[in-house]
């Protein structure tokens, strides 16, 4: 369904260092965050001059009734790093809410399966589902290099009395492996709904796991996008039937696993 975009010179409210480069920033962004939906993005100016030009795709992280609106980061390169100086106070050029967002299905079990920063939408996922789901009918199943990535994230989903599994490739917190070793022990035999968003590596291991298991899926993909808005062609991605492409900022960045090719 199509939802009106809105450019807001948002306030910054609150910022937080979660670990040594991820960063989540709180700012006022009213019209913005009563539009958005799980799943769905926004598009961020990272400075007021022309360097860098282009703005940078952000997942929502969280939305509040209060207008408020957060968004979770890793410092990659110079406009990340830019985004992360700004202070209380200042204020961020948001353009959004951007794309197609998650679709929450009935009568399943669900399991949210995140990687790394990608686990960023997950939350607002998470919230939503709770306001017609009982916490037990929900499994979120997270992964990191490192504790580093994921410690602050852990604590936001369980203190929503949230089951959560944890996987580490250092083993500094929860299993040592990779997500994808958790979710098959979950399985319980119910109708099972997966909503995922990670690194393309992870998706691809998730996506797998869903089909051998016969359970459906919903994945996130992360793209590099010049403008969000399907102007530029820059993140486009085969369709399934391999016969054109989709484009993450327009048509996705939600997808149903099989609507997309995994080559």
């Amino acid at each position: 369904m199509f939802m009106p975009a809105y450019q807001q010179l948002a306030e910054i409210l609150r910022s937080e260092k979660l670990s040594r480069d991820i960063y989540r920033y709180t700012v006022k962004a009213p019209d913005i965050a009563v539009s958005s939906r799980p799943g769905q993005f926004v598009m961020v100016r990272a400075g007021e001059g022309l360097d860098p030009l282009l703005r940078r795709p952000f997942s929502i992280h969280q939305v509040a009734e209060a207008g408020a609106l957060q968004l979770l980061f890793k410092t990659i390169g110079k406009g990340t790093q830019a985004l992360a100086r700004l202070q209380p106070g200042q204020h961020m050029d948001i353009l959004g809410p951007l794309g197609r967002g998650f679709s929450i299905a009935e009568n399943r079990l669900h399991y949210l399966v995140g990687g790394g920063i990608g686990t960023a939408p997950l939350l607002f996922l998470a919230k939503k589902m709770l306001k017609k789901n009982e916490p037990s009918s929900i499994k979120v199943f997270l992964g990191a290099r490192t504790k580093d990535e994921l410690a602050t994230l852990v604590e936001d989903f369980a203190g929503m009395g949230l089951n959560v599994q944890i996987a580490t490739e250092d083993g500094s917190l929860g299993n040592k492996g990779l997500v994808t070793d958790l979710v098959p022990l979950m399985n319980h035999g119910d109708p099972v709904m997966v909503y995922t968003c990670g690194p393309h590596p992870m998706l691809q291991a998730v996506v797998k796991l869903c089909r051998s298991n016969k359970w459906d899926c919903q994945v996130s993909l992360e793209a590099i996008m010049a403008c969000g808005l399907a102007a530029c062609l820059g993140c486009a991605v085969l369709r399934a039937d391999l016969q054109g492409y989709v484009h993450v900022c327009k048509d996705g960045p939600v997808f149903y696993a099989d609507e997309v090719a995994w080559l």
